[in-house]
């Protein structure tokens, strides 16, 4: 069931006047990142082929999904009038395809496809509660909340499983952080480089990964605080199985917030170059 509803929202609160040019790029590339929940739906019911609970879960979470990417690309279309979310999407979808015939995940198990799973919420988690914090415009502020409350509780969902495969898969810890890591630096793939080429580049410019990821990342670090990083470090932690409190989460959660900060100028220069 949904936790909300689209037409619940109070679209009439609009303020264009509060509307950040940068902010509107994010949210029109995460729009079309969210709605192609079907296609990981698709995957993730392939991978657990044999586990009716899960895949009847996993579809739950598409149609959430979806909500997420459609209530973003209408709010995007307010605040550019001349942009078309639908055909944006249609745009992605034939620039950007998941591999769905498989029967095993590309993690080598399904503890650890469920272990990347939880690393995509703790992102987008964050992400949305970052956006939230950052823009004065009030009802992206009111929709940033909302979707990140979902991701959260996505975040949930696959960590109770990921513990109910652990008991037969029996990954360590390490064997689990090298997963996490490596699923979080695939943030830096084709998926969001691709959504924000084909949402905020004109159809005749050529795609080049370097230059729209580090469009899309320079934006979307730029927002990270402390207080961001701290839930992030405290999620990676309890996902990979170490108690995400004390000096070692505060050491962590320092850590996350510098690396951000570095990548993100990092990634600003090389977009000033392009």
């Amino acid at each position: 069931m949904k936790h909300w509803r689209i037409e619940q929202m109070d679209w009439d609160c609009f303020d264009p006047a509060r509307v950040d040019p940068d902010i509107v790029r994010l949210v029109k590339a995460a729009s079309v990142v969210e709605r192609n929940g079907v296609d990981y739906a698709l995957y993730l019911n392939n991978v657990f082929f044999d586990d009716p609970a899960f895949r009847e879960a996993a579809d739950n979470w598409a149609i959430e999904e979806v909500q997420h990417g459609d209530a973003l690309g209408r709010w995007a279309m307010l605040a550019d009038p001349s942009w078309d979310y639908p055909q944006a999407f249609e745009r992605y979808r034939a620039s950007y395809k998941l591999e769905l015939e498989v029967d095993r995940s590309i993690r080598g198990s399904r503890t650890g496809e469920l272990i990347a799973r939880c690393m995509v919420e703790t992102g987008t988690s964050s992400f949305y509660t970052a956006l939230a914090d950052a823009t004065d415009e009030p009802l992206l502020k009111a929709i940033c909340r909302q979707i990140a409350a979902d991701e959260y509780r996505h975040f949930k969902l696959f960590y109770d499983h990921m513990h109910r495969y652990l008991k037969r898969e029996n990954l360590g810890v390490w064997q689990r952080t090298r997963i996490a890591l490596g699923r979080v630096t695939e943030s830096e793939d084709d998926e969001l480089a691709s959504a924000y080429h084909t949402t905020n580049e004109p159809a005749g410019v050529p795609y080049d990964h370097g230059r729209c990821i580090a469009a899309y990342m320079a934006r979307a670090m730029r927002y990270y605080q402390p207080r961001h990083t701290q839930r992030v470090s405290g999620m990676i932690l309890k996902t990979i199985g170490i108690a995400p409190h004390g000096w070692v989460h505060q050491l962590v959660a320092r850590g996350v917030y510098h690396l951000i900060r570095i990548r993100q100028r990092k990634f600003a220069r090389q977009a000033a170059l392009a």
